[in-house]
């Protein structure tokens, strides 16, 4: 008996832990949003290239794209252009469109249009770690101003990120004589990243710049400059004004490298305008829109992968054992008395066809005629099986009646009622009928009422569409509520209707 207890109480809190590790890592790691109501960011980006275009002669425009490689993925993305060929290019991490044509002349405008969201799976691409570059060659008063730059620098660092960090800060006193001499009266952000890279390079540090936009809504913007450097593991971001370290979660990477955001051949004046707005979509949505355009693994095994028609039926299904669990509670904790454990379960997914009002009605109206029917077939001596197909098809020509009256009458309601489980309604009234003879009226009549207040219940808890959300998206939660039923199992204690029944021995 013991090891019985041992052995239950091991397999109760394996259910729990399972359970609470699964939903964990769904909502934690995947970032699975745990409400329906929740809402996510969405972001439309438009880029508009304006250039004055060479008479008789091919212009081909190059501009850097996202390569959405990061936290963020694409949901659209689009090329507005008349005449014009499209091509898209990958080279070191960055992504390049083409447009060409042969001819064209006059004022000339090209879009391009980005509709992205936060990356939902907590898996990112690894990036690769940079190449190394050579270091750009000094000679006499820039060498020696370099080096003295850099030696209080190695004593005040003591990894990658706080040198790197140091060579910022440096770099961007402009009170240092050093700093001047390097910066030949240039100050500005363009030349104080040279200076950076020039002393990481001298200290052979890698770095790369990257250029970022940030998401700020119904706003202008214009490309911000940061600098990065790996540390052998990660990237690590940093800020070129300051040197602070982390890139913040509303830039978005626009490219990386030297290179000019545009270049034109055959036209002249060109410019980049950019423009951004947001708008929210509901969560779990927008993550399997997300999935679909990412070719991730966020929701493979998901009930979400399933088709449409699939996902509703599993719906209801999957909340049968909550159903279950009211009819547990109601038995075994207060000692409501029902037919059956799962008979006030199909009565309760009948109710969602009928409504729980007309539902408790028809079931109360059905099941009274039924038993006078019932009454009436006892007394002509006839064997259960005839005595049942008669009840049964009772128990049709009643739902008939029924919703032809309905509909004359205008109640709709009714006459979903024929969506009603008749075999239920048949079984529930001949298993009435035994109980009125084995055990008396009353009985029986507690036993009619305990069924329909469990099946209302049930039906109530059912429905919630919070709960429905909740354990049709994370279903691992199935996993808890056996361990509850299995603890449930080893109640031997009194029930409250048992408290109500003895109380006159405690009395005395």
């Amino acid at each position: 008996m013991r090891s019985t207890n041992l052995h239950l109480k091991i397999l109760i809190a394996v259910l729990v832990a399972l359970g609470i590790a699964i939903t964990a890592y769904q909502i934690f790691v995947l970032g699975i949003p745990m409400s329906e109501a929740e809402t996510d960011n969405l972001w439309n980006i438009d880029a508009r290239v304006e250039f004055v275009a060479t008479p008789k002669t091919p212009v081909k425009v190059q501009m850097f794209v996202p390569p959405l490689s990061h936290d963020y993925v694409s949901l659209n993305e689009s090329f507005v252009s008349n005449d014009y060929g499209v091509s898209i290019n990958r080279n070191n991490g960055n992504r390049k469109v083409t447009w060409s044509s042969r001819r064209a002349s006059g004022k000339q405008t090209l879009y391009y249009r980005l509709v992205l969201t936060k990356r939902f799976s907590g898996d990112k691409p690894q990036e690769k770690g940079p190449v190394l570059r050579d270091s750009p060659p000094l000679e006499g008063p820039e060498k020696i101003a370099a080096e003295a730059l850099i030696a209080p620098i190695r004593q005040h660092s003591a990894d990658i990120e706080t040198f790197v960090s140091e060579t910022i800060k440096r770099a961007n006193n402009l009170n240092d004589d050093n700093v001047k001499l390097l910066l030949a009266g240039d100050t500005s952000p363009e030349k104080r990243s040279y200076v950076v890279e020039t002393l990481l390079g001298l200290a052979h540090v890698s770095m790369e710049r990257v250029h970022t936009l940030r998401l700020l809504a119904n706003q202008q913007q214009t490309p911000e400059l940061w600098l990065r450097s790996y540390n052998g593991k990660e990237w690590l971001y940093f800020n070129p004004d300051t040197g602070e370290q982390g890139l913040p979660s509303d830039r978005l990477i626009w490219w990386l490298g030297d290179e000019s955001l545009l270049t034109v051949e055959g036209g002249k004046k060109a410019q980049v305008n950019f423009s951004l707005n947001s708008s929210e979509m509901n969560a779990i949505r927008l993550a399997k829109l997300s999935d679909q355009n990412a070719n991730a693994a966020f929701l493979e095994y998901s009930l979400y992968g399933l088709p449409l028609s699939t996902q509703q039926t599993f719906q209801i299904m999957i909340m049968i054992p909550f159903g279950v669990l009211v009819i547990l509670v109601l038995r075994n904790l207060i000692g409501i008395q029902t037919l059956g454990t799962f008979t006030p379960v199909l009565i309760a997914l009948a109710f969602r066809e009928t409504g729980l009002q007309w539902g408790i009605g028809l079931f109360t109206v059905i099941t009274a005629l039924g038993l006078s029917l019932r009454s009436y077939l006892e007394h002509l001596k006839l064997q259960m099986l005839p005595r049942l197909s008669v009840v049964l098809t009772f128990v049709v020509v009643m739902i008939a009646v029924i919703s032809l009256f309905s509909h004359k009458l205008g109640f709709e309601s009714g006459l979903s009622v024929a969506l009603f489980p008749m075999v239920i309604l048949t079984m529930s009234i001949e298993r009435l009928s035994i109980t009125w003879e084995e055990r008396g009226a009353a009985h029986a009549m507690k036993a009619a009422i305990g069924t329909l207040v469990a099946a209302a219940l049930a039906h109530v808890l059912m429905r919630v569409p919070q709960l429905v959300y909740f354990v049709f998206t994370f279903p691992a939660m199935l996993l808890i509520l056996v361990a509850f039923m299995l603890a449930m199992g080893r109640y031997r204690g009194y029930r409250l209707t048992e408290l109500a029944r003895f109380k006159a021995f405690l009395k005395d």
